[in-house]
């Protein structure tokens, strides 16, 4: 079993309105698991403080070893998550993820967990440009996403120019998504049938 590190803080964005899902992500099940309780058994393999950052807080109540948080700032999207997150933190950085992203690894989660160190924000970067919901953040990020928050600028990585950004490539990231799905999120019900039964 990966031993948890002390020094990062595990978010968990799970805010969204799910319009186009029609139900909560969250508790929608793949295999008999819901996505929620397959993605709080990851970060408990390696997050010792793991935030809930969410809208309806009493729909998370039946997870009493979690902080569960509503936004700070409402109204916000996914920076507005990121930065609850980060605030609430009780470390120095944290990983970010959304809770509809079931392909997650240990094995990955291990390797960009193992980047962190000099730098305030350790992304990965694919065909389609940064993967800013799997990420990890320094709460040194605070001032500059409050920044956007308060002028209403929400693209998650406007803020990264201010910061020290580590990169991971596609090549590094290759040998964690030999099928492509390891940042495949799911927002309509054809996402769920296509992916079932999960492998």
């Amino acid at each position: 079993m990966k031993t948890k590190t002390g020094h990062i803080s595990g978010i968990l964005l799970s805010g969204g309105k799910n319009t186009r899902m029609g139900t909560n992500k969250a508790f929608l099940e793949i295999d008999g698991v819901r996505l929620i309780n397959r993605t709080l058994d990851l970060y408990r393999r390696f997050f010792e403080d793991i935030i809930i950052v969410t809208n309806d807080p009493f729909t998370y109540l039946e997870f009493p070893d979690v902080s569960v948080v509503t936004d700070i700032y409402k109204g916000k999207g996914p920076l507005g998550g990121i930065y609850t997150g980060l605030f609430y933190a009780k470390n120095s950085c944290a990983f970010v993820s959304a809770c509809d992203m079931p392909f997650l690894s240990d094995a990955f989660l291990t390797f960009l967990l193992d980047q962190t160190g000099r730098h305030d924000i350790v992304v990965p970067a694919t065909k389609d440009g940064f993967q800013p919901l799997c990420a990890v953040y320094s709460r040194k990020c605070l001032p500059s996403i409050l920044r956007l928050l308060v002028s209403d600028k929400l693209k998650i990585s406007g803020f990264y120019r201010d910061m020290n950004v580590l990169s991971i490539e596609e090549q590094r990231i290759a040998p964690f998504n030999p099928d492509g799905r390891l940042f495949k999120n799911l927002n309509t019900p054809q996402d769920m049938t296509e992916i079932a039964p999960l492998a």
